[in-house]
């Protein structure tokens, strides 16, 4: 992950972390005990741009999440967070295509392509 991001802003990408899917991973870093990898999220954290969650982020993230379960087209059981609809409404306030290996869910809402299909 750190060689990819590294090629894609030295080709003049502009790579955003959100909030959401820094929690996502450093949650489960944390259970795991996997330090290093801590580390180097926060070595990623410090060299891009991150974006924190905003109101803004959270009422537009809720009005997608109502849209989808209306539309019966829900990305995550009713009682969790559902954090991709936080990070299509932090994609959409930014302008920018969600980078991920869920493209099934997050294209619902917003531009998202396969991380691995994404090279310089």
């Amino acid at each position: 992950m750190i060689a990819w991001s590294a090629a894609l802003t030295a080709a003049g990408f502009t790579l955003i972390i959100p909030e959401v899917a820094d929690y996502e991973l450093r949650r489960n870093f944390l259970l795991t005990g996997l330090h290093a990898s801590i580390a180097e999220l926060d070595r990623l954290k410090s060299s891009l741009p991150y974006a924190p969650i905003t109101t803004r982020v959270m009422l537009k993230a809720a009005e997608l999440w109502a849209d989808a379960r209306r539309a019966g087209q829900p990305t995550a059981d009713p009682k969790e967070l559902d954090c991709d609809v936080i990070i299509a409404a932090q994609a959409l306030e930014a302008g920018a295509v969600v980078a991920t290996e869920n493209v099934g869910h997050l294209s619902r809402f917003v531009a998202a392509s396969d991380r691995r299909s994404i090279t310089p």
